[in-house]
């Protein structure tokens, strides 16, 4: 084959000749699925539309992703509540007490068939089986889910179009009581808007009253409707904000006097009062029964309150509110979720929140009255905002008290028993009996973006004012009748209006409320119609105005009509609303007045005043029928008359004819984007119906097609667009209008010639198999899912039926009826089961219309003609002309039947090549504009590549696979050279193809059972294959095993998606590869949800399929392991540093820490952590590689073993028999990190890292990047962040996400850091699944490794390596599930190569001793009885190999020793336990009883159970850190004829003191264990260039002579078994030194690690290893540099411990080192503390004193501890030598402390008194070293008399002063400090004080004269330093201190005055003269 660079994309095969000339040779069965696509692969669905808003939600079940039984984890966090055993009694000697114990212990269970010998065969095959049962089939499922944010082929099914709803409330009216009870009150509620000023809510009327007081009315309303006795309402609230008021309103029936009188009785009558106010309260009982009967009918304003809600959803408080938007929320629509986006909120806003607020129950108590004057709306806003005000007017008025108790609470999801707002019962109505709860229309405060989707005609009339002043006559007491007239005769009034509460459903007239003697009322009444879809020129509002008389006198009627208005409902087809101010005729209007407008000035009318508007009213309708905008309603009108070709047709100033049709339709569109968005979006779908109808059907205007395709594509992209940009918030990840989207799934049909009966066809998935990936590609509709199953109708038929049957008059606009499923929709919306006859309706339609042209045919077309702003619009959205066109694709072949023909002839080639023409148009604009139009071209790039998806289900797939070959072409190649971004480019290409291969059949597509075979012509045709036999032939041959797992010309033509994928991934992980951190995430997410989504996938769990989906992702394996170098390194602890894939690693980098990470690790012989793992790779030039995060490393390792584990046994097996050992090498390392990476940390690890936190800051990371590359426009981050997540369902709405098992933890952690006890508990179930999954999985790889090894002549390096990854997998945490089937492998590898353990290398044995070890420690007894078996084993095979039992001997003994030195956390019950079950296999195993083994492993054991025994002991002083280091120091001296074991107890104390922080101690144990192996070196051979024993390191530290092998008898090296540690080696050596050099480092001790260099130097010089010798230089300079940085080093303190609890401690003097700068406070407090903790509370004394103590006179049941600060002490001839700050704190011995007393036992006295005591204490070994506390072997005293206490005070003020003055730089305040404490006034004790004490006379004792004379030197020098020091602090003040430094001169000249006569007063003893020499002196 030629070869083809990754980087272009070969050519596919051609997919349809190849499936059609390979008949599938396989059974039926899963095997067949894969090789071809199902036949009902599509399908039309039609789903039946619910009625009503019926919903619930569906909630998939997520299997618990538990084994059968939870494998236990040997962490070891969980041993250490079980306390040992105390064995602490028995000293180390007692042998017999400790044997006699083990012997008498119980063994843990021995293994069958252990001691058997069965054949290496037999064994493998067995252990295989093992393996093989309980694993877990879907290895992704147990790993954390991919992330949502990278899912771009996710594509959420659009919500199911629905009527809009707001957060709901409900309010219940419970009752309402006055102080007295003499009439019925009505009332009224509704929600206002006081920011907006808008009422926001209809009226909702309730009565309260008693049946008492409701029989009053009996007579006006014998019939009462059980709707209106609604008590409670759901009010709906859209744009919740702090300013919305529920504002009840009270009525009562009218009577006479004004509404103060009438309020009256209210506000002074109480029922309690009933004696005073009997008589009273019956008459007026009376008076009200009498009006009742006679005014019954009308009503007047009473009284008023209002309820802020804010109040009641805040102060109540919220339930919680952080988690308002947590996914237990409600799932508001999206409307509600949308508002977020893009309505700016104010503050206040935010907290509003009604969907989730405690309910309350209020008792409203006051009420104000209303004012006849003040009932408009405009004053209730005035009202409202004067009631938040603290000092409100309303508070000052006079109140009308009763008592109204409401209930508010969120609304319950689905009410029982409730009425929507036309009085259609709404699912569940179980009993239409019981009292309903009524919906309250909605009048939101902005406009809502919902298209309509049910029937609602509704209309409310608002009479506001009259005024009737001019008019003459009684005309006072005014009511307005409201009716709606069908025509002019009275008869005709329609029962269309809804009536109040307490009454009939339905009334003919309304009546306004009535103001007592008011001549211009103004009124607040709202009149509710249900008016018919039909209305014509003839439907008109009358409204008739009243007077009522209230009195009763004879002869005058009720009531008087006194005017008449009246309002038109329809003016050229379109429905009148808004405003009107009316003239009011006096008499009745003339007949046919209603067509005109009471504006026209009829002749012969009289009118109230001048025919001026005196009548306000206002008229608003909530229709889904009118639209009530001009442009609409033209648009539509003229569709309508092309559709009943009824010319001419009057257009308001128009008439409409055949020639001008065409221009009036063509400019109606284009005038469509004049009209409101908010309207266009209510009448979306019939206007997108439309413009499709025109687009398919073209209309035949007189006999002439007119083809309106492009103005109707034109008008169409724009309304798209338009959309889009308005309400972007209401988007989708893709950037999809949800609108839009849910239009074509649900609504969009293809317009058929016969009406298609249920309303939507929705396109589907056949629904019986689950789409594969979860990412269910908006297709498949759930049966079960209730929520996708309501949706609106299209109206054309029913309009037809309308028209079709009442023959209406043609001047009624076809408008109104379209959006009018009259009278049936209704009936449909009570009563769900009635037939809905639309089947019968005689079809008229389209009968001028010409034949349908096909709609994805004319818009592939118009699309590839269409020019500049049409095409840019197009390109926005492109996404919505692809999925109109596919569905169009669809339905066709659908409704054509054509679903059965072979692919390549579904389609007209015409069609094809159009779609190929724009498909590279489109790759081309996203070529050349990706870095201009950063947003808009990653829309295309989705939108491009979901269209392909979708043709591979609809198109010959070969085609399609070469549309996504020529997107390649143009986004690859042309541009990549000159591209200013290519990342962004790469980015979109893995977009592109994971959307791509999101497909259901990806599997299939890709041919997986096709042979791979180059083809035979040259040329990569793919028809020469056909020779090929049958490509289904599952055999390979073998010359193809190789390019199976490369990325070959074959693979990619025959695994074309595949091959793209894995090519791009490869590409952008190489390693000189621009590789950005991004892209790496992106190609590995992309590679990781494919595999999730074949895990997840039913249709592939047979296993055998499984490994055909493997050879489709074999190339991963080589991937991987090329990139082995990038990956994380999770072998190392320390922080990220990434694995180099080389052996050049610098064995001893100073950075790793003092030890390197695990002593233990390094005692058992383990490589050097660093080179670890990369035993055997080639060394690569070590560049650094551009690297994968720890997060993109894991995902691509689990993806890794994936393709492991579900690939063929036998070809992995072939492959790797090919491999080359480096290669293989390379597979190992890469288990090997696998092991480390999946490795189970635990559930606190868990609870720690919350799982996403680490994300988080890497996605951040990845975002950043993207944004600076500007692969992501900044305005899309923004709206993705403000969409967050809400907006799409995570799982885009599938059910059989079988495999997002833990996927309720994974997401939802996004911002809680804290997880539940039980997400805790389930995440690590789920991570010790996985973590014992991905063992077992690399298990398996080993085993074939070694099973091919055994083949080749290649063994004895793999296998090191194999056994490294094994041993590497005991070391972790692992699972008692896996442990078993480790060791067993272990087994069968020793038992198969011996030699390999026990000839070649050390460290092997020694390792894995201290693996078998620690597990034999294990909690868990199954792994106990494994580790103990294979222990067993290794020692037999060991002793049958060489007969010498030596070497296991020493390894296990080293082993144990450094466990239990290192290990705190280990069990030493359980490893009893596993020793006496190792004795037991010695004793029955029969073949060696006869031979010396038996007792050898007795031995061992014993001396195991010694050191044990030890160990015990050190858990005991496991809080005591001194104590325990003495411990370990004894049981290392105790080794002291065991170098190995000494060794490894030195390294357990460096390793200990390192994790205390103690790093020159740390480095002492490292110098020490230097010095021993040098001393063994030495002995075997001698070097010039090593050290010669301790001696060399003397210069270090002075105690290192410790370790010299004193008596050669004891051990001669040369023995077997002896000194074998890897340590007892030059390089060994050199380790330890460069270890304690780094730990000198540490601890600041900079000198001595040139004296660490000083040895290590010459080695290398002999090495001639420069690299080595530069890096020392290098560490040198730089410790060299620091030593002048700022150092401090310990604090000592003598420690004495007193009292027989201290045991052996007793009466011992201890120097303990301490942290600088510790306080004497600090180390007290810890020890008094800690022994506290031990002895008890009031056991331990402190001994406050530093004073000799007395034994005697101490408690002898109390611990007592003297503690006393000590300073280093140095001789006079010292500090000659020790210069430095340095020099003054190493190799320190000697230290003092002084106390000071009188002769009379006093501390302090005075001055002549004043004595003091110095001493000196020498300990047994210098500081630092091994150990913080040393014992003190020597105290001497020294007392000082009170003179030579005063001498050495004044010498020490003598150097401050010294000190001060000379200081560089000069420091004016400390000079000044020390100035006036020496020259200061007051000082009492000061110099002064002193020379009068001591100089004053001369001492009578001789003795005494020497120290007066030094004293009274002191002085003088004293006085000279002081005078120094003020002229220094002369220089140095500014003129502010002047004054203060005069008064220092002066006192300084008083001092000196004062010492003048004492300091020169000599002591004539000490000063004879001399004998003059007699020489004669001349003058």
């Amino acid at each position: 084959t030629i070869s083809v660079p990754l980087t272009e994309v070969v050519e596919p095969v051609d997919y349809e000749e190849y499936v059609s000339s390979h008949p599938p040779g396989a059974e039926p069965g899963p095997l067949r699925q894969l090789l071809e696509f199902p036949s009902d692969d599509l399908e039309l669905l039609l789903q039946e539309r619910e009625f009503a808003h019926h919903t619930q939600t569906h909630t998939p079940h997520y299997n618990e992703p538990c084994p059968s039984s939870r494998p236990h984890f040997c962490l070891w966090q969980d041993d250490s509540k079980r306390h040992s055993v105390s064995l602490d009694d028995t000293p180390r000697g007692s042998w017999a007490s400790s044997i006699f114990d083990l012997k008498n212990s119980t063994p843990d269970a021995l293994l069958p068939s252990v001691l058997e010998r069965t054949a290496a065969e037999d064994m493998d095959r067995r252990n295989a089986e093992n393996r093989q049962q309980g694993r877990h089939a879907d290895l992704l499922g147990l790993y954390p889910a991919p992330d949502e944010d990278e899912a771009v082929e996710r594509c959420a099914i659009p919500e199911v179009p629905k009527e809009h709803s707001g957060q709901r409330i409900m309010v219940k009216c419970l009752s309402l009581k006055f102080e007295i009870e003499i009439e019925p009150i009505f009332g009224t509620l509704a929600l206002y808007d006081v920011r907006e000023k808008k009422k926001i809510s209809e009226d909702f009327h309730f009565d309260l009253n008693s049946d008492q007081m409701k029989s009053l009315l009996r007579p006006h309303s014998p019939h009462v409707a059980i709707s209106t006795l609604a008590r409670s309402a759901i009010f709906s609230i859209t744009y919740p904000s702090p300013d919305i008021f529920l504002v009840i309103k009270l009525e009562k029936v009218l009577q006479q006097g004004d509404i103060g009188e009438c309020c009256e009785p209210y506000m002074v009558m109480k029922e309690s009062d009933s004696t005073k106010h009997k008589e009273k309260l019956e008459k007026l009982r009376a008076q009200a029964e009498q009006m009742c009967t006679r005014l019954g009918r009308f009503r007047m304003p009473f009284a008023w309150t209002a309820i802020h809600l804010l109040n009641i959803v805040s102060s109540v408080g919220g339930l919680d509110r952080s988690d308002s938007d947590s996914d237990t929320e409600r799932k508001g629509t999206w409307n509600e979720r949308k508002k977020k986006g893009f309505e700016r909120m104010s503050v206040g806003e935010d907290m509003c929140n009604f969907t989730n607020f405690r309910p309350a129950t209020l008792t409203v108590t006051n009420f104000f009255k209303q004012e006849g004057d003040r009932l408009s709306d405009e004053d209730l806003y005035k009202f409202l905002a004067d009631m938040r005000r603290p000092s409100s007017v309303l508070r000052r008025l006079r109140p009308v008290t009763a008592q109204l108790k409401i209930d508010i609470s969120p609304a319950p999801e689905a009410p029982h028993y409730c009425l929507s707002p036309e009085l259609l019962h709404v699912k569940p109505y179980p009993d239409p009996r019981v009292r309903p709860t009524k919906e309250v229309l909605e009048f939101p405060a902005r406009y809502v973006y919902t298209p309509h989707t049910t029937y609602r005609n509704l209309l409310y009339v608002y009479p506001q004012s009259v005024n009737f002043s001019s008019r003459q006559g009684s005309v006072r007491n005014i009511a307005v009748k409201v009716q709606f007239m069908a025509g002019e005769d009275p008869s005709q009034a329609m029962p269309v209006i809804f009536g109040k509460s307490s009454c009939a459903e339905f009334y003919k007239e309304a009546y306004t409320q009535v103001i007592y003697h008011n001549k211009s009322p103004e009124f607040y009444e709202e009149v509710k119609m249900k008016i018919p879809a039909n209305l014509t020129d003839n439907h008109h509002l009358l409204f008739t105005f009243y007077h009522i008389s209230c009195q009763t006198k004879q002869n005058t009627p009720l009531e008087t009509p006194v005017g008449y208005t009246w309002i038109p409902l329809m003016q050229h087809g379109r429905l009148r609303t808004g405003s009107f101010s009316l003239p009011v005729s006096v008499d009745k209007p003339p007949p046919s007045y209603s067509v005109l407008t009471p504006d026209v000035q009829l002749p012969g009318m009289k009118w109230v005043d001048n025919h001026k508007g005196v009548f306000n009213v206002e008229v608003k309708a909530a229709s889904s029928v009118h639209t009530q905008d001009p442009h609409l309603d033209k648009f539509f009108t003229l569709v309508y008359v092309l559709e009943e070709y009824s010319f001419p047709y009057r257009l308001k100033d128009v008439i409409i004819t055949e020639a001008n049709v065409e221009a009036e339709l063509k400019a109606s569109m284009a005038a469509l984007k004049g009209a409101l968005l908010d309207t266009c979006v209510r009448f979306l779908h019939q206007l997108m119906s439309k413009l499709i109808l025109l687009i398919v059907h073209p209309p035949v205007i007189a006999g002439q097609i007119v083809n309106l395709g492009r103005a109707a594509f034109e008008a169409m992209a724009l309304l798209v667009n338009q959309i889009h940009k308005n309400l972007e918030g209401n988007q989708d990840h893709h950037g999809r209008n949800n609108l839009l989207s849910s239009y074509i799934h649900y609504c969009f049909h293809l317009p058929t010639t016969e009406p298609v009966s249920p309303p939507y066809a929705t396109l589907s998935r056949a629904t019986a198999r689950p789409t594969s990936l979860l990412l269910s590609r908006s297709k498949s509709i759930s049966n079960s899912n209730p929520d996708l199953a309501s949706t609106p109708a299209t109206p054309d038929e029913e309009v037809q039926r309308i028209i079709g049957s009442k023959g209406i008059d043609r001047s009624h606009s076809w408008v109104n009826s379209a959006y009018a499923p009259g009278g049936s929709r209704a009936v449909l919306r009570r009563n769900p089961n009635s037939s809905c006859e639309l089947k019968q309706v005689p079809v008229k339609p389209y009968t001028l219309m010409s034949l349908p042209t096909l709609l994805h045919e004319e818009l592939a077309l118009q699309w590839v003609v269409s020019s500049s702003t049409v095409r840019e619009a197009s390109l926005q959205q492109a996404w919505f002309f692809f999925q109109l066109m596919v569905k169009s694709m669809s339905h066709h072949l659908f409704l054509s039947s054509r679903l059965d023909m072979p692919r390549r002839q579904r389609f007209p080639d015409r069609f094809v090549d159009d779609i190929a023409a724009l498909v590279c148009a489109i790759s081309a604009d996203i070529a050349s504009r990706y870095h201009k139009d950063v947003e808009l071209v990653e829309r295309l790039n989705s939108s491009l590549a979901f269209f392909l998806n979708d043709l591979l289900s609809l198109l010959d797939r070969g085609f399609v696979f070469n549309l996504v070959r020529s997107y390649y072409k143009q986004v690859h190649i042309n541009k990549l050279h000159t591209a200013q971004n290519p990342n962004s480019l790469t980015a979109l290409r893995m977009d592109f193809i994971r959307i791509v291969c999101s497909h259901e059949h990806y599997v299939t597509l890709n041919l997986p059972c096709a042979t791979l075979s180059p083809p035979a012509s040259p040329s990569p045709s793919t028809s020469s294959t056909t020779s090929q036999s049958s490509a289904f032939s599952c055999h390979v041959q073998d010359q193809g095993v190789v390019s199976m797992f490369e990325l070959s010309v074959p693979f990619r033509q025959q695994h074309f998606l595949s091959g793209l994928l894995l090519a791009e991934l490869s590409l952008i992980l190489e390693p000189d590869g621009e590789g950005v951190f991004f892209l790496h995430k992106k190609a590995i997410s992309a590679l990781h949800s494919l595999l999730c989504s074949h895990d997840a996938d039913p249709r592939y769990t047979d296993p055998q399929v499984r490994s055909h989906i493997a050879q489709l992702y074999l190339p991963l394996i080589p991937i991987v392991m090329e990139t082995l170098g990038q990956l994380y390194d999770f072998t190392d602890p320390s922080p990220q540093r990434v694995r180099h894939a080389s052996v050049l690693v610098d064995d001893n980098d100073p950075d790793n820490g003092t030890i390197s990470q695990s002593v233990a690790m390094a005692i058992a012989g383990s490589p050097h952590p660093h080179s670890k793992a990369n035993h055997f790779t080639l060394p690569s030039a070590g560049r650094q590689c551009s690297t994968l995060s720890a997060e993109c490393s894991r995902t691509l390792l689990v993806c890794f073993l994936w393709v492991l584990k579900n690939a063929d046994a036998g070809l992995l097996e072939r492959w790797i028999s090919d491999l080359s050992v480096p290669q293989i090498n390379r597979l190992l390392d890469l288990l090997h990190l696998c092991l480390s990476c999946f490795e189970y940390k635990g559930k606190k690890a868990l609870q720690r890292i919350n799982s996403l936190t680490f994300k988080k800051s890497q996605d951040m990371k990845a975002r950043l990047e993207e944004a600076i590359l500007g692969t992501i426009g900044a305005r899309q981050e923004m709206v993705r962040r403000c969409r967050g997540t809400t907006e799409r369902s995570p799982y885009g709405g599938q059910e059989n996400v079988r495999w997002r098992k833990n996927v309720t933890h994974w997401r939802q952690n996004a911002d809680r850091v804290d997880k539940t006890k039980a997400e805790v508990e389930q995440e690590s179930v789920v991570d010790g699944n996985l973590a014992t999954e991905a063992a077992l999985i690399a298990l398996d790889t080993l085993e074939v490794i070694v099973k091919t090894v055994v083949m080749s002549e290649l063994k004895e390096s793999v296998l090191v390596g194999v056994l490294r990854v094994l041993l590497h997998s005991m070391a972790g945490n692992q699972s008692a599930l896996f442990l078993q089937h480790c060791f067993s492998t272990q087994r069968a590898l020793v038992y198969k190569f011996p030699e390999m353990l026990f000839e070649e290398d050390t460290e092997l044995c020694a390792d894995l001793c201290l693996r078998l070890l620690r597990h034999c420690s294990s909690s868990v007894s199954s792994i106990r009885s494994h580790a103990s078996s294979s222990l067993y084993l290794l020692m037999r095979q060991n002793f049958e190999i060489g007969n010498n039992f030596a070497r296991v001997k020493m390894q296990v003994t080293m082993s144990l020793s450094s466990l239990v030195g290192t290990s705190m956390k280990f069990n030493e019950e359980h490893l009893r336990r596993s020793l006496k079950t190792i004795l037991t296999y010695a004793e029955d195993d029969l073949e060696l009883r006869d031979s010396p083994f038996p007792e050898q492993v007795q031995d061992l054991v014993f001396n195991l159970h010694m050191i044990l025994t030890d160990t015990v002991k050190m858990k005991e002083h496991q809080q005591d850190p001194e104590m325990l280091i003495d411990l370990m120091y004894r049981i290392a001296k105790g080794y002291q004829n065991s170098p190995d074991l000494r060794l490894t107890w030195l390294q357990n104390m460096a390793g200990k003191h390192s994790e205390r922080g103690n790093h020159a101690e740390a480095a002492h144990c490292l110098v020490h264990s230097a010095a021993l192996v040098a001393e063994y070196l030495s002995m075997l051979e001698d070097c010039r260039y090593l050290p010669i024993g301790c001696v060399s390191f003397q210069s270090i530290s002075s105690n290192v002579l410790e370790e010299s092998a004193v008596s050669d008898d004891i051990l001669s090296p040369e023995e077997e078994g002896i000194c074998s540690g890897k340590y007892f080696s030059e390089s060994g050596l050199v380790g330890l030194l460069e270890q304690a050099a780094a730990s000198f480092n540490m601890a600041a001790m900079y000198e001595a690690i040139n004296e660490v260099y000083k040895i290590l130097c010459p080695i290398h010089e002999a090495n001639r290893d420069f690299k080595k010798l530069a890096s020392v230089h290098g560490k040198l300079q730089d410790a060299f540099n620091k030593v002048y940085n700022q150092r401090m080093f310990g604090t000592y303190f003598r420690v004495g411990l007193y009292g027989c609890r201290f045991g052996d401690l007793d009466e011992q003097e201890f120097v303990y080192k301490e942290p600088s700068i510790t306080k004497l406070a600090e180390i007290s407090h810890r020890l008094e503390e800690f022994y506290s903790e031990r002895f008890g509370d009031d056991v331990v004394v402190i001994i406050k004193d530093s004073n000799p103590v007395d034994k005697n006179k101490l408690d002898p049941n109390k611990a007592y501890l003297q503690i006393t600060y000590v300073e280093p002490f140095f001789d006079t001839y010292e500090l000659k030598e020790r210069i430095t700050y340095f020099d003054k704190n190493y190799n320190l011995r000697t230290f003092m402390y002084c106390t000071p007393f009188t002769l009379d036992g006093r501390a302090h006295g005075d001055l002549h008194e004043q004595y003091k005591r110095k001493t000196i204490l020498t300990t047994s070994h210098a500081f630092p070293y091994i150990k913080t506390r040393i014992n003190v072997i020597h105290k001497e005293e020294i007392v000082l008399m009170p003179m030579e206490v005063a001498i050495e005070d004044m010498q020490k003020k003598t150097q401050e002063l010294a000190f001060a003055t000379h200081q560089d730089p000069a420091d004016p305040k400390m000079l000044q400090m020390v100035l006036q404490g020496c020259v200061g006034t007051t000082v009492n004790q000061g110099p002064l004080e002193v020379a009068q004490v001591f100089l004053s006379e001369i001492p009578e004792d001789p003795k005494l004269f020497r120290h007066h004379n030094k004293l009274r030197l002191c002085f003088k020098d004293f006085s000279k330093r002081c005078e120094d020091a003020l002229r220094k602090n002369k220089s140095l003040i500014g003129p502010d201190q002047k004054e203060y430094h005069r008064e220092l001169e002066r006192n300084y000249t008083k001092l000196r005055e004062a010492l003048f006569p004492l300091i020169n007063r000599k002591i004539p003893q000490l000063y004879r003269p001399l004998p003059l020499p007699t020489t004669p002196t001349q003058r």
